[in-house]
């Protein structure tokens, strides 16, 4: 803690004094400043003591106890995490495991005790799709009633004479003894008055029990209310801080059950009074969120602890905005504020609220014409966002952007910024310094912004260029043609319209000058796309960048070596080799020819050393270039050579930068048939075909070597975005991922994803034409088209309940729009869907209805609802849905609950978190587990102190702790941090997020390592659900879940059960890796011991004669695991001749016992878990202290320059010579080639980045490779 308000706020939460909230904090005989900072008082040490001196009431301070007050009473009702406020959200972890893991861990229940069947909709194959138990709720998490009503009086406010009593306001409470009672809230508290509903008489009652706190009031009042809040108070204590903490930033649900809806003042106050969403605490009137947001990033950032300060400050005030721009956005659409050009059409209206400019993704006064009109307007607010995400990012002094928000709500997109200071004052003409408002026309620049701009140029990879303005000057730029600059009246120098920040995407335009490769005009570039606002992504210009740089550094290191050859004897490149030199040349020779771009992309990854001596061969080349030193005519000529057939915008050196308006309409360049702008043209060519030839190929082979598996849209999209490739292009993925059969999973989430985008399309359009009073109905009828299997569909009564008997039969209430929507059936709307595909995506969808599509690219359709849901932001209600009924309607007006915004932002980022992070990683990637551990722990506190307690990139790092904690053998501490991971990742991600199914998994190993058995069972059965429920069975995840369940059921001696996940797993698994995979060989081998265990020795020798298959053939016969299945043919084939030979006896009558019992040992948990550990990426192997000795000498050999780098220092000298236990997690893919295979070893499992999946699995990838690299992948028996 830091301020006096922390301690405040502690003391608010604990159960002993929650009910305070009226107080002041006294040290001796001083009273503490509520926002002084704990190190400046003096006398504070530690052991000092703080007393509590209860303060005065005033209006403000009575109405925040009664708010407080009322927030306890509702703390355990998840009502305001279903209609998406204050911050709250859902968390079904403790249901789940019913109850605190970490408690379960000191009262074991025995297992026999235990029933861990799984559920009927949990065993493989199952058809059933159910919703319903997407949230489970427990008994313990309904709120026990302590009041029946607490609401405002109606005899407010106090009348003046009783002000002059110290009269604040006026309370009506009914109790649970339907005693009703009216009470005065005045300076001294709160006490009993002797009001009723017919007459007003403030005077106390008799007695009147004075208290300071209206909880202890109550109390008093009411012993129903004395012991259900004592109730209440153990129930919300008992939680866990994490499911009671605001997140940073609200998160909505797709689906709800029925809430009952009572009655609450404060709700309906907060509802409809003139409040603009600003604390009650907060001075004066709406707060100046351009000053705020502009202030923050001013904060000095020197030292850690102020860049540490200027984050926090960052953040918290970002958050807020977004909040309050979210609340905005939804009153502008419900038309609860009014417009400041109202006498306009609506489309064109602008809106200020709470100090925020809101404005509709309309193309207003046909701005947008010229580049798409409509369909132009409606993404330039998404690639201004991205805009100010990257100048944010770049953090120039001096250079401004705007507080910017995009919210999707009812069908509408509204664009909301902080306001200039100024800028409502003038025109905008007057007000731009910088660029153009007619995009390109006229064109005006400034020094200060010229030199602004090219700061952060540097970094986005910009090139400053002239274009002509209306007057035919020459006007210089280096931003696109629209970024204007504004200079507001705080005297900051502002950028807006950051539209192109990056160049254009040419294989989505028809220009002049465009020369696409042959590998864009094979798949069918250019395409004509609906707008002219495509761009790149910053992640592919990086990408490209990079690539042309070591192109460059290769082409000009392997000349000059060639040049040094001829002279002198110099000795090689450590790893260039002549055949790899002869393909370099013919490459380069062929510069532009992106097919061979691919094989350099390829040889990236394993030339690192190559890479890098050619970096200093040409480095000091080029110095001595800069610095006029004498340098041979010939070398000269090799980096010119090299820095023409890489595109170089410079003649002696490397300059690939982007000319953004080089495709503009309506941008008149200075000489647009030079060959400077032909090179520049050329380039921004060449990165489109980098994305189609490299990119998409290099995406493809990620997907095939499983270092990628997305399980929804969402994160297949995510893993395009890290590749560079927009989402424009997810039709030409699909269409690539159609040639790999092993892919078939992720096509189908692929066309999944690309339906659900062209139907957002569609419902986007087709809400804004819906009037409110008939939106349920409207919605549902959509719903019914777009997944029902009902043929015909009839939309239902437009609340005809509000019409007269007589009147019905006129529909009154029809219109032109209602009408239009009740006309969509299912063929019209397929019909739609197929042209949208095509149109944006350029996919063609081979079939034309909801069960055909169903059939033909095996999807599910409640995955489909969920999808449209979260993307448009409709909530349905909570009850398993039939989709497959012929004649009756999937959906009815009562299922469509609400409609919620869909948010976008910027993320400010806790940048010294992730380089203490990334150290980490970078540590015990080297093996040094116990530095990479503290390093991470540190990141961790860094983000706690940035971000809050709540954050998407702090379940990462706990879940990366505990990765860590388990490996190092701490169980519980691993099982302490997956638990709040998990509760984090649903409270932050969703409870049906790709994330939060990977935290269950994770929690279940540990739980199980914790001999928590059936609460590791339940964690797996809620994972395996939630995979179903967002993509299906046919999915690596799901192999690896089955897996897991399959082993801790056989280890409870539930076999039947356990065979048939474990063949579900094999299944899977020969399907994605392939027949004769040593992780199928596995498969085998737990399927033959279950079956061995059942007496069915014949299917038990059959899988494990294919173990021993694959083995033998991977491995070599002398490997130890060969041999050790050939052991275990010979242990099952004598068990199957001797029970042969009993049942032979039985029935011949020579043994008049009849056939004697299978006796099973139920295998030890440490087998289990051992086998556990090899399928979820954790190996111990045992290696001698010579061993790592001599490991840890390669190791330092290879790394040495690297840590003298990081460290400033040599090698840590952590690692424990004495352990004879080693950890390696076979999740590790980023092994150096040149590194021995002991050194490998010492390799730990914890790469991964904080917003990314976690890889903690099975290396797929090594897993298919044969030899000893694969060895520790195998277990013992």
């Amino acid at each position: 803690m830091e301020l006096v308000y922390e301690i405040h706020q502690v003391l608010m939460d604990r159960e002993d004094t929650c009910h305070r909230t009226c107080f002041t904090l006294h040290l001796g005989n001083q009273t503490l400043d509520h926002f002084a900072e704990l190190k400046t008082i003096k006398g504070l040490k530690e052991g000092s003591m703080i007393r509590i001196q209860e303060a005065p009431y005033t209006v403000r301070e009575a109405r925040i106890h009664v708010r407080h007050v009322r927030d306890l009473l509702k703390c355990l009702d998840p009502q305001d995490a279903y209609l998406g406020v204050d911050c709250q959200s859902l968390s079904f972890l403790y249901a789940v495991s019913q109850g605190d893991v970490l408690v379960s861990e000191k009262k074991k229940t025995p297992v026999e005790s235990v029933d861990c069947t799984p559920p009927k909709h949990i065993f493989p194959n199952s058809k059933d799709r159910l919703l319903s138990p997407l949230q489970p709720f427990s008994k313990e998490q309904k709120s026990p009633p302590c009041l029946k009503v607490l609401t405002m009086c109606r005899w407010n406010p106090p009348p003046g004479p009783r002000k002059l009593h110290g009269d604040l306001l006026y309370l009506y409470v009914v109790t649970l003894e339907n005693r009703h009672c009216h009470i005065t809230a005045s300076t001294w508290g709160f006490y009993l008055n002797m009001t009723n509903e017919e007459e007003f008489n403030p005077k106390p009652a008799n007695p009147c029990y004075m208290s300071h706190s209206l909880i202890d009031l109550l109390c008093l009042l009411s012993n129903g209310f004395k012991r259900n809040f004592a109730l209440l108070q153990k129930k919300r204590t008992a939680r866990h801080p994490f499911e009671r903490v605001g997140t940073p930033y609200q998160v909505y649900t797709w689906t709800a059950p029925v809430v009952e809806h009572g009655i609450d003042a404060l709700r309906a106050e907060d509802a409809f009074s003139s409040k603009l969403g600003y604390e009650e605490h907060i001075p004066g009137q709406t707060r100046d969120w351009n000053e705020e947001l502009q202030t923050t990033r001013e904060l000095p950032r020197r030292t850690l602890p102020e860049r540490l300060l200027r984050e926090r400050a960052i953040f918290k005030v970002h958050s807020d905005f977004v909040s309050a721009a979210t609340r905005g956005a939804m009153q502008v659409i419900d038309g609860n504020v009014m417009a400041i050009n109202p006498g306009e059409d609506p489309k064109m209206q602008m809106f200020i609220w709470n100090n925020i400019f809101f404005s509709l993704g309309f193309d207003v006064r046909d701005h947008y014409k010229e580049v798409g009109g409509d369909a132009a307007a409606y993404v330039a607010p998404r690639n201004d966002l991205q805009g100010v995400q990257v100048y944010s990012a770049a953090d120039i002094e001096g250079l401004y952007t705007l507080g910017t928000v995009v919210v999707d709500y009812r069908g509408y997109r509204v664009t909301a910024q902080s306001i200039i200071p100024g800028i409502l004052e003038r025109e905008q003409e007057q007000s731009v310094v910088y660029g153009s408002i007619d995009f390109g026309k006229t064109v005006v620049t400034h020094p200060k912004y010229m030199d602004l701009l090219q700061k952060a140029a540097q970094q986005l990879k910009i090139l400053p260029h002239k274009v002509l303005n209306d007057k035919n000057e020459e006007v210089e730029l280096c931003s696109s043609v629209e970024c204007k600059g504004i200079i507001g009246n705080d005297g900051r120098h502002y950028i807006l319209d950051l539209l192109r920040t990056f160049p254009p995407d040419v294989n989505f335009l028809d220009s002049e000058g465009i020369q696409l490769n042959a590998a864009s005009r094979e798949m069918g570039f250019p395409i004509i796309h609906k707008h002219k606002l495509a761009t790149l992504r910053q992640e592919l210009v990086d990408a490209f960048v990079d690539n042309r740089y070591m192109m460059f550094l290769k082409y000009a290191a392997l000349h000059l070596q060639q040049l040094g050859g001829k002279k002198q004897e110099v000795g090689k490149l450590p790893v260039v080799k002549q055949k790899e030199e002869s393909e370099k040349e013919e490459e380069v020779e062929k510069e532009r020819e992106t097919e061979k771009e691919k094989e350099v992309e390829k040889e990236k990854d394993n030339k690192d050393i190559e890479a890098d001596e050619a970096k200093k061969i040409v480095e000091g080349v080029t110095e001595s270039i800069a610095a006029e030193k004498q340098v041979e005519e010939n070398t000269k000529d090799i980096i010119k050579n090299a820095a023409n057939a890489v595109g170089s915008l410079k003649e002696a050196d490397f300059d690939v930068r982007f000319n953004l308006d080089a495709f503009s309409p309506g941008v008149r360049h200075v000489d647009p048939h030079s060959d400077q702008m032909k090179k520049e043209r050329q380039l921004i060519c060449d990165a489109a075909g980098f994305l189609v030839s490299v990119q998409l190929p290099s995406f493809i082979h990620d997907l095939k070597d499983h270092t990628s598996a997305p399980t929804d849209g969402t994160t297949l999209c995510e893993a395009m975005h890290n590749r560079g490739i927009n989402i424009r292009y997810l039709g030409k993925v699909a269409n690539l991922l159609a040639k790999v059969p092993e892919l078939d999973y992720i096509r189908s989430i692929a066309v999944g994803e690309l339906i659900a985008r062209s139907v957002k399309h569609i419902f986007t359009t087709f809400l804004q034409n819906i009037d409110m009073i008939c939106l349920s109905s409207a919605i549902a009828h959509f719903l019914n088209c777009y997944l029902s299997s009902c043929v015909n569909p009839h939309p239902a009564n437009k609340n005809e309940e509000l019409l007269a008997k007589k009147r019905r039969k006129k529909r009154s209430f029809s219109s032109n729009a209602s009408s239009q929507w009740a006309s969509y059936s299912p063929k019209s709307l397929w019909a739609r869907i197929k042209t949208e595909l095509k149109e944006y995506y350029d996919w063609n969808l081979k079939s034309d209805s909801i069960d055909s599509t169903v059939q033909r690219y095996g999807l599910q359709k409640i995955s489909l609802l969920r999808s449209l849901c979260i993307k448009c932001g409709v909530q349905v209600l909570l009850r398993d849905y039939n989709f497959d009924s012929k004649n009756q309607e999937t959906f009815q007006e009562q299922d469509i609950l609400n409609l919620y915004p869909v948010v976008k932002h910027i993320n400010p980022r806790a940048t010294d978190a992730l380089s203490l992070y990334t150290a980490g990683q970078t540590k015990t990637q080297q093996g040094y587990l116990k530095d990479g551990y503290d390093l991470i722990s540190e990141s961790l506190n860094l983000l706690n102190n940035v971000y809050g307690s709540m954050h998407p990139e702090i379940a990462q790092c706990l879940r990366m702790l505990a990765r860590l904690n388990y490996i190092m053998g701490e169980y519980q501490e691993a099982m302490s941090f997956q638990q709040k991971a998990v509760l984090m990742s649903e409270r932050v991600n969703g409870v049906d997020h790709p994330h939060t199914i990977t935290e269950y998994t994770h929690l279940a190993h540990y739980c199980f390592a914790n001999s928590q058995v059936s609460g590791a069972l339940k964690l797996l059965y809620r994972a395996r659900y939630l995979l179903v429920l967002i993509h299906g069975e046919y999915h690596p995840e799901m192999a690896l879940i089955d897996s897991n369940i399959g082993l801790i059921l056989h280890s409870l001696g539930q076999f039947s059960y356990a065979l048939q996940f474990l063949e579900h797993a094999l299944e899977l698994n020969k399907k994605f890796f392939g027949e004769r995979s040593l992780k199928v060989a596995l498969n085998y081998h737990l399927v033959a011991r279950t079956q061995s265990c059942m007496g069915n020795f014949r299917g038990a020798l059959k899988n494990e004669k294919e173990t021993f298959t694959i083995y033998k053939t991977q491995l070599g016969s002398e490997h130890e695991k060969t041999k050790e299945a050939d052991q275990c043919l010979r242990n099952l084939t004598q068990q199957a001749v001797v029970m042969a030979k009993k049942i032979s006896e039985a029935f011949n009558g020579r043994n008049t016992l009849g056939v004697p019992p299978i006796t099973i040992q139920p295998p030890p948990m440490t087998t289990i878990l051992e086998l556990l550990n090899i399928i979820n990426g954790v190996m111990y192997v045992q290696i001698t202290p010579e061993e790592i000795e001599r490991m840890r000498v390669e190791i330092e050999k290879s790394h040495a320059k690297a840590l003298k780098e990081k460290d400033g220092s040599g090698s840590s000298d952590t690692q424990k010579d004495s352990e004879s236990d080693t950890v390696v997690d076979s999740d590790d893919k980023s092994l150096d080639s040149d590194h021995s295979e002991d050194a490998k070893k010492l390799k730990s499992s914890v790469k991964e980045k904080p917003n990314q999946e976690s890889k903690d699995r099975v290396s797929p990838q090594a897993e298919e490779d044969s030899g000893t690299k694969n060895k520790e992948e195998l277990t013992t028996r």
